[in-house]
Parts: C-alpha cells; sequence; structure tokens
C-alpha cells in the first residue's frame, strides 16, 4: 500500500508541473496536441491520432501558442513545421508527458486490474488473422484496456508515432527498440491447379527456371529463394519470368489466378489450399521460415498492459498452425 501511495503521490506531483506552466487556459490536451502535430508532421494526421476532430487539435495548438507567447509551429496548408523555441519546448514537454504515462503504467502495475488504452500496429493479414482473435480473449479478462489498432506495413519509430506495440514479420533493422520472438512462420510454396495443369509440377528447385515465379519485391529474398533438402542442403535458385508486386496479399491472388508460383507464409495460404484454389509445391523442401517479433519502445518500463497481452498472444501463437 505505502508503494502504491507513493506512485501516485509521484503521479500527482508530474501532473502539477505540468499544469505549472504559465496559464491562459491550455489544458493538458493542449500539449499532447502539440507533441503529435510535431510528432507526425500535420495536424491531420495528429488529429488521426488522438481520434479528435482536426478543429479541436487546431483549438489546441492556439491555445498553448497563446498560454506561451510564442509561435510553436508555422503551419501550410500541408505541413506543419516547429520553430526553434518549439523544438525546445517538445523536448521538455514530451519528457514531462512520458514520465506522467510512465508513473501511470506503475500504479497500473500494482492493481490487478488492467486499464488504460493499448495502441497496437501491424500488418493488416497478420493483425486480422492473429492479433484481432488475441485481442477478443485478451477484452475478455480485461474489459476496461481498450485498443486503438493501427494498420501499417512499414517499420516506424514507436515512440513517434504513439504506438506501445509492434507486430513485425521478418529480419527487423538495427534498433534501441526493444523486440521479442512470438513466432516462426513456416513459408511456402504455391501455385493454383489451373496452372499446375498447364505448366506441370516442379519436382526441384532447379525446375523454377522454367517456371513463372512470382516475386514479391519487398521480401529479402525477393529474386532469390532458397530451399532447402531433407538433408540440410542449400539450393538457390534465381527466379524471373513473373509477375512483380509489393505485396504478399496481392502476390498471392496472383498466383490464385494463375500467373505463376509464389513464395509465402503458410498461413497466407491455408484457406486457399485446403479449399483447393492452391497446391503447395516443392513440399520436399523448406524455406527459412519468417520470424514475427513484438517490438516496444526503448527506456522506460514496458505497461503491465502490454506485457500481458505479448504473453498471451505468445501462448496462443505456439497453439496455431503458422
Amino acid at each position: 500500500m505505502a508503494a502504491r501511495l507513493s506512485l501516485e503521490k509521484r503521479r500527482r506531483i508530474l501532473f502539477r508541473e505540468v499544469k505549472e506552466f504559465p496559464s491562459h487556459g491550455a489544458k493538458l490536451q493542449d500539449y499532447e496536441a502539440f507533441i503529435a502535430i510535431l510528432d507526425t508532421g500535420n495536424l491531420t494526421r495528429a488529429a488521426a491520432r488522438l481520434r479528435r476532430s482536426l478543429q479541436s487539435v487546431s483549438r489546441s495548438l492556439a491555445a498553448l501558442e497563446a498560454q506561451v507567447g510564442v509561435v510553436l509551429i508555422r503551419r501550410t496548408t500541408r505541413t506543419a513545421q516547429p520553430t526553434e523555441v518549439g523544438l525546445a519546448f517538445h523536448r521538455r514537454v514530451s519528457a514531462a508527458l512520458r514520465e506522467i504515462a510512465l508513473a501511470e503504467a506503475e500504479v497500473s502495475d500494482t492493481s490487478e486490474t488492467l486499464s488504460g488504452t493499448l495502441r497496437v500496429a501491424g500488418s493488416a493479414f497478420f493483425v486480422g488473422h492473429h492479433v484481432v482473435p488475441a485481442i477478443r480473449d485478451f477484452s475478455l479478462q480485461h474489459p476496461s484496456v481498450k485498443f486503438d489498432l493501427r494498420i501499417s506495413e512499414e517499420f516506424a519509430d514507436p515512440v513517434r508515432t504513439g504506438i506501445d506495440l509492434m507486430i513485425r514479420l521478418g529480419q527487423l533493422p538495427s534498433s534501441p527498440m526493444k523486440s521479442r520472438k512470438i513466432a516462426s512462420l513456416r513459408r511456402v510454396a504455391i501455385a493454383s491447379p489451373s496452372y499446375l495443369a498447364q505448366r506441370g509440377r516442379p519436382e526441384t528447385p532447379a525446375d523454377l527456371s522454367r517456371h513463372a515465379c512470382i516475386i514479391r519485391t519487398s521480401a529479402q529474398d525477393a529474386r532469390a529463394w532458397t530451399f532447402l533438402a531433407r538433408d540440410g542442403t542449400p539450393h538457390r535458385v534465381p527466379v524471373q519470368n513473373g509477375f512483380e508486386a509489393d505485396n504478399a496479399y496481392v502476390t498471392m491472388h496472383a498466383a490464385l489466378a494463375g500467373m505463376g508460383i509464389a513464395v509465402m507464409p503458410f498461413y497466407y495460404a491455408r484457406e486457399a489450399v485446403e479449399a483447393g484454389l492452391a497446391e503447395v509445391v516443392l513440399d520436399d523442401f523448406t524455406l527459412a521460415p519468417i520470424q514475427a517479433h513484438a517490438v516496444l519502445p526503448s527506456g522506460g518500463r514496458t505497461p503491465s498492459r502490454v506485457r500481458r497481452f505479448v504473453d498471451l498472444l505468445v501462448q496462443r501463437l505456439k497453439k496455431e498452425v503458422i
């Protein structure tokens, strides 16, 4: 109890420090709007992040600038550029708001009841198939936790984008952010029955040189697929002669349409394979799996609601055939 009172006292002190800026009516939400505008680059994206109207965010910025008596952000119709004073103010205020969020997380951790908003980002297909069912289960256990899903294929700084948890597939770039492996995703080569009837079924990776190979240009091994034989011998095959796209969902549908052979995570193609719309080829060989990671902001303590949700997601993924 004493520890909790200490944390609550700390939170009150932090809120008082923020409120003790020279006051002409600015509120905590005005500071949050200012931070969001600088982080996202314009008022429209800031409003979307905060789930507020554009007019409300604009009023918050005006109130804050009236309070401090200087222009913090120069606005155009498309962008919002901070002044030198605005940049310095951003550093101080964002640090204070992070401390408030950390204090709230620490207070929450002393209670059995989880609450607050958990902002999660990830690719549409993986989130839809695996994260949304986990959110359903977690919400039944912790109804006071609200979720804000952001669909994104890009690897971004979670602090800048206001994200608590990113789900990322594939090799992670060098970064100070924290990460935890949550799954290893099997990959397969697939083709439609109509394509295989017309062009024949490859028996070895070398046979792919005579086939149309559908290339996902954003993949790390886009133009050279490496298959492993049962004895572990690698077979690296340059691929070409096919349709190209930068999205796995599109390449899957190109394969279903009979345009060639595509490589993808099995969870993408499972329903099509089970329905007879696609067939796995070269199944005597394996492809290196794709690693899925939970990526978290670096520094500070991870809120309990985030840690527990990642724990639940890992347990769910262990039971699923992916």
